[in-house]
């Protein structure tokens, strides 16, 4: 090709279409190389967005260890459960382990970059989007969470509703049942609105814990109310835009279809989703939802998860105030805090990650987990909703979301409860149940051909016992006759001897 000096290209960068098509190729080169799979981070970049990047000894941690991520990760890849996945660990700071794998569907065009791929998050938007608007508005005095949800939404009051606080609906004890089919009841987002307002409580507030969509939607209504702002306003102006969070929003816009990982292939809607939420109800609500519709990087979400172990802030930017993330990030209900989960062993953290870890998952096969106590974070994007190939790939994604945050955990090599043995295979090397066909009596093909091989004896064994009895009508015909005569000769006998039996009594 040439320098950029050569004589012969100064036509075309002079030209303004040609100095367009040099930063275009220049910028597709770049895009491509990001996608590719980086063994160790680089020291001190900055690329693509996202975390400073740090080899993983400067921050305690090793690469040798952290190698065991690569190996959980492509697994779920080959055995099916998501066509790729983007990964960020990071630890003191930094980025130390980011990482894509596989590509963006199963036609293998696009690679997965953890920098610029995109994902549907699906149940993170409750604790990156909906729940940090809340804080913010606690921070600014205009939401109290011991209210009653009724002094935001008028709308949602009468009977138990009237019980209901804004803390219920972050530690989901409101009594909201966990959804609506929306999508279902409602034309308009208005009219789906009015069906989230609309919804029963069905058991007193605080006694009863059922996780819920609907509560979720009342938080961003309640954070719309108190802001005077549409919630994805809100949140691009107060939190998204300050931290640099360039690719993280609702509805993603069209330049961005082609870098963003497809969902659901054949949806209620008709139509494959990509840029589109995957969630039916949140799509109802008009893709602005409490509960979901979020689109992010594992790099912006990097930079979310930073800010949240410093406490509030992030690059001298202050987001929320330290006292309010203690409160919202500590065991409230149970094993939940306010608005987040915390790990209680099994919810995708893993088994190694302290007591105070909070985090939060995705239904579309994401998980976003914090621990304050190592100063580290763990965030897994995939996409396990477009078209899987494992017959389980919510098991897949189980194994692959506890392998990934225990991996993280034990390459920790400064930890002052010392450093833990590495065990000698993980979830996704055993990986258990993960392609069991589902046996049932329909679709098993042993008990189909068990029922085939019935049927064929049975019609076998009619088919003899039809001409045994046709071979045997024709030798016993005349002894019939005769067997016929003295039947009736000797019944007549017995009838003239026989007397006559009396009535039988009503009473009987």
């Amino acid at each position: 090709m040439g320098s950029l000096s050569s004589p012969a290209l100064r036509p075309v960068l002079l030209s303004p279409y040609g100095r367009h098509r040099v930063v275009f190729l220049l910028t597709t080169l770049l895009t491509f190389a990001a996608a590719d799979v980086t063994h160790v981070a680089r020291p001190g970049s900055w690329f693509g967005g996202g975390l400073p990047e740090r080899e993983p000894a400067a921050v305690g941690m090793s690469a040798e260890r952290l190698g065991t991520i690569d190996r959980v990760v492509q697994r779920g890849v080959e055995a099916g459960g998501y066509p790729g996945a983007a990964v960020v660990v990071g630890r003191k700071g930094y980025a130390v382990w980011s990482r894509g794998f596989g590509t963006l569907d199963w036609t293998k065009k696009t690679r997965v970059s953890a920098q610029e791929s995109v994902y549907d998050v699906a149940s993170l938007t409750k604790v990156v989007a909906t729940t940090t608007a809340i804080m913010i508005l606690v921070d600014q005095g205009r939401v109290d969470i011991s209210a009653p949800v009724s002094r935001y939404l008028p709308d949602f009051s009468g009977g138990l509703k009237d019980k209901v606080t804004v803390e219920h609906l972050l530690t989901h004890h409101s009594g909201l049942p966990a959804g609506r089919e929306l999508w279902r009841i409602a034309d308009t987002p208005a009219e789906a609105r009015a069906a989230v307002l609309a919804a029963p409580v069905q058991c007193a507030p605080g006694r009863c814990y059922a996780y819920s969509d609907l509560g979720a939607d009342l938080l961003g209504f309640i954070a719309e109310a108190a802001s005077g702002q549409p919630l994805d306003s809100f949140l691009d102006r107060q939190v998204f835009s300050r931290l640099g969070m360039s690719d993280t929003r609702f509805r993603v816009g069209a330049a961005d279809v082609g870098r963003t990982a497809p969902t659901e292939i054949a949806p209620p809607r008709g139509y494959p989703l990509r840029g589109e939420v995957h969630d039916e109800n949140a799509f109802a609500l008009g893709g602005v939802a409490g509960h979901a519709g979020l689109f992010s990087t594992a790099a912006d979400l990097s930079v979310f998860a930073q800010m949240m172990l410093d406490g509030g802030t992030y690059n001298g930017v202050r987001i929320v105030s330290e006292a309010t993330v203690d409160r919202f990030t500590r065991r409230t209900a149970g094993h939940r805090a306010l608005g987040w989960d915390t790990c209680d062993g099994g919810a995708g953290c893993g088994q190694f990650m302290s007591t105070r870890a909070y985090g939060h998952t995705g239904f579309t096969g994401t998980s976003l987990w914090i621990d304050p106590d190592r100063n580290m974070f763990v965030i897994l994007l995939t996409n396990r909703v477009h078209a899987a190939k494992a017959r389980r790939p919510s098991q897949v994604i189980a194994d692959v979301r506890n392998d990934l945050a225990d991996a993280a955990v034990l390459a920790v090599m400064d930890d002052p409860d010392g450093v833990r043995a590495m065990p000698v295979s993980f979830r996704a090397d055993v990986a258990k149940d993960w392609n069991r066909p589902v046996r049932t009596r329909a679709s098993s093909a042993a008990a189909r051909r068990r029922a085939a091989a019935a049927r064929a004896a049975a019609a076998k064994k009619a088919k003899a016992k039809s001409g045994s009895a046709k071979a045997g009508s024709k030798s016993s015909g005349s002894a019939k006759s005769t067997s016929a005569a003295k039947k009736t000769s000797t019944t007549k006998k017995s009838t003239a001897k026989k007397p006559v039996a009396k009535k039988a009594s009503t009473s009987k």
